[in-house]
């Protein structure tokens, strides 16, 4: 019941000792997450201590790379909490010893390197969720970023987001149905799994039974969602697009959000997401009314 992330995800923290891997270690733990280590070069052979679900102490061991940490472990999914000047070497670190699963939580990586980590990942064995983005959780299961795992439980709506605070708003809204996993794709110009992508892998999960797409002004990504929806996805899918109050040619807290004329405006996402039978909320509350609507029908 889920996409990319599951109970038997082991996951690795890139800047465990750091002040926001440390943080985020100790809340996916208390998720139920199993994290199974850290990376850091310079403290490779330390441990760094927390508590598991249950209150228990956790001893996780810290090791100099991805790739000792991955042969010591066993671990598949690495989350990444490293300052933007190095995340484009810790990335390509992961993608090099082939880590299957990576999730870039940095904010504020320049756009050349995550161009240069995208055109990297491509033909690699790894998939790249983020940069600048609040990760995945499959609630229930576990959690790799930084997405509060008290919000909402384990239901057949899937969630994929640009804006990680709206992740969060409509697995509340939607917490009477419950969520299969929430992925939130980060709003950057460059990431490195898009909409696309996880509209597909919530149509191939059999236990996703409707699907919950959020967007942002800025760029065409929206545009290319309602295309691949109305050519391979068959279960229902519900839009809500952020910015419709937005000013022209403003760029609008996250990089990618920048309009140009009528192009990337949240009027002409709604309108391309309703031409092939998505129904859009013009506010978060109003798109989680019809997603209830949806399910209730199903």
């Amino acid at each position: 019941m889920s996409i990319y992330l599951n109970s038997d995800s082991k996951i690795i923290v890139q800047g465990i000792t750091g002040g926001m891997g440390a943080k985020h270690t100790a809340l996916m733990l208390d998720s139920g997450a199993t994290i199974v280590g850290g990376v850091n070069a310079r403290k490779a052979g330390t441990t760094v201590t927390h508590k598991d679900a249950n209150g228990a102490d956790v001893e996780l061991p810290v090791f100099g790379n991805v790739a000792e940490a991955m042969e010591k472990t066993g671990a598949n999914v690495s989350v990444l909490f490293v300052p933007p000047a190095f995340t484009k070497d810790a990335a390509i670190e992961a993608i090099d010893a082939e880590m299957p699963l990576i999730v870039v939580i940095t904010e504020g990586v320049p756009v050349q390197d995550s161009a240069e980590v995208w055109s990297y990942l491509q033909g690699k064995k790894t998939r790249m969720i983020g940069p600048n983005c609040p990760g995945i959780i499959t609630p229930g299961e576990s959690l790799a970023g930084i997405t509060p795992h008290t919000i909402a439980g384990k239901g057949p709506i899937g969630l994929v987001s640009k804006s990680g605070t709206l992740t969060y708003q409509m697995m509340f809204e939607l917490r009477d149905f419950g969520i299969s996993t929430a992925i939130g794709i980060g709003g950057d110009p460059i990431v490195g799994t898009t909409h696309i992508d996880a509209l597909q892998a919530f149509e191939d999960d059999p236990e996703t039974t409707a699907i919950i797409m959020i967007g942002e002004i800025g760029g065409d990504a929206e545009e290319r969602a309602a295309d691949y929806i109305k050519a391979h996805i068959t279960k229902p899918v519900v839009g809500y697009v952020a910015g419709f109050t937005a000013p022209e040619g403003k760029t609008m807290g996250h990089a990618g959000a920048i309009v140009s004329g009528s192009a990337g405006t949240a009027a002409a996402k709604k309108e391309a997401l309703e031409a092939v039978g998505v129904k859009v909320g013009k506010t978060p509350s109003e798109a989680a009314e019809l997603m209830r609507e949806i399910m209730k029908s199903l």
